[in-house]
């Protein structure tokens, strides 16, 4: 009986290999984006334009980019996420970079980048700003990040950060730029209350937020308890958190964690829904000294 499963088995095993050997390859998980003919957010990217096509889809093809910009001539440096996903080219500069700009006057500012994905905000505050600092907690999109400032000879300070374990003594600047990370922790109240201790002159921070009656679950921390909204991550998904689940404070209980931080001045700046509640939030920091910064942070 055992020689016969056996036997059985073999042929199954061979019955499959013939049928993948003979497969068709799988078609692309979705149609490849054009590389010429976009119009909106077209941009001088310096060395990007001294590429001929082949190259420049050569460059597209070497990383797993979530996103794109356009040349100054229609072309798609980057990828889109999806067919759903990241379908425009992104602004460059957003206007959140402007925003910072007009609220802080950056021309003389040390920025910390939190969260750079694949700098497409980076190179507008690269822009704007004296100089730069940009962390993100996945080496790959610090990576993508210095391929795409490189290009755009944009030259910030890039290095991996995990805000859940980071040093907030390690940076000395004077504005906070951060967008679309918040919502990825597991304790925002304490990340935000770290802030108050990174910036001398002010933050931008933009975030989902959790609905009052959304905020059935509280946590401890800081000395405090906090309610929030149980958001469940899928950590190895690109635009995800590092972790199986995040914690979404209210709006309420946002403005009281940045007031106990020591922010003064604190606006909503813009209210929005997508697909959630998000926010725009500008904060004016005390100004006082801060610690001298690693040398390792240029």
């Amino acid at each position: 009986m055992l020689i016969d499963l056996r036997g059985q088995a073999g042929r199954l095993k061979r019955f499959v290999a013939a049928r993948v050997g003979s497969a068709q390859p799988s078609p692309p998980a979705h149609p490849p984006s054009p590389l010429h003919g976009f119009s909106d957010e077209r941009t001088s990217v310096p060395f990007v334009e001294r590429l001929n096509d082949d190259t420049l889809q050569q460059l597209n093809a070497m990383l797993p980019w979530k996103s794109f910009t356009v040349d100054s001539g229609g072309r798609r440096f980057g990828d889109r996420r999806s067919p759903w996903k990241n379908q425009n080219a992104r602004p460059i500069p957003d206007s959140r970079v402007v925003l910072a700009d007009e609220r802080f006057c950056l021309a003389d500012k040390r920025v910390l980048e939190v969260g750079c994905f694949e700098g497409g905000h980076t190179i507008g505050l690269c822009r704007a700003a004296a100089h730069v600092v940009a962390v993100d907690a996945r080496i790959v999109n610090v990576v993508k990040t210095m391929v795409r400032c490189g290009f755009y000879d944009a030259h910030p300070t890039v290095f991996v950060s995990d805000l859940e374990q980071w040093d907030p003594d390690e940076f000395d600047v004077d504005v906070v730029f951060h967008v679309g990370v918040l919502y990825h922790l597991r304790d925002p109240a304490r990340h935000v209350m770290e802030l108050g201790r990174v910036c001398r002159v002010g933050l931008l921070l933009d975030t989902h937020v959790a609905e009052e009656h959304e905020a059935t679950e509280s946590y401890d921390s800081g000395g405090r308890s906090w309610r929030f909204k149980r958001y469940d991550e899928i950590p190895h998904l690109p635009a995800a958190g590092m972790y199986d689940h995040a914690r979404w404070l209210t709006l309420n209980d946002l403005l009281e964690t940045l007031q106990l931080a020591g922010f003064t001045g604190v606006e909503v700046v813009d209210r929005r829904i997508e697909g959630t509640p998000r926010v725009t939030i500008v904060a004016h920091a005390d100004g006082a000294p801060r610690p001298a910064a690693s040398s390792a942070l240029g």
